[in-house]
């Protein structure tokens, strides 16, 4: 049931973090989110099996530390690689 709170976390923290990194309108406004729910939930996963409890200070922290940090590099790198992507196709079009 703690798992419910963790990915809500997780996702409000994306949302955040999505705000937080410059260049947003290239980015979709659910990509960053979204992939901050979906590695706070496999690191919670992974951190239960590992025998971590829900009170465990380490469990929340691999799940949301984790989540924020993947998600900014994810956001930012994904931003990189359209800007470049776009100064490219400018180039080819000779714009």
């Amino acid at each position: 049931m703690y798992i419910l709170l963790a990915l809500i976390a997780a996702c409000v923290l994306g949302v955040i973090v999505h705000f937080a990194i410059p260049h947003r309108d290239v980015r979709g406004v659910a990509l960053v989110p979204a992939v901050a729910t979906a590695v706070a939930a496999a690191a919670y996963t992974l951190g239960q099996w590992a025998g971590l409890k829900e009170s465990s200070f380490w469990l929340w922290l691999i799940a949301l530390g984790g989540a924020v940090v993947v998600s900014a590099l994810v956001g930012v790198v994904l931003t990189r690689v359209r800007h470049h992507g776009d100064a490219v196709r400018r180039a080819e079009l000779g714009v």
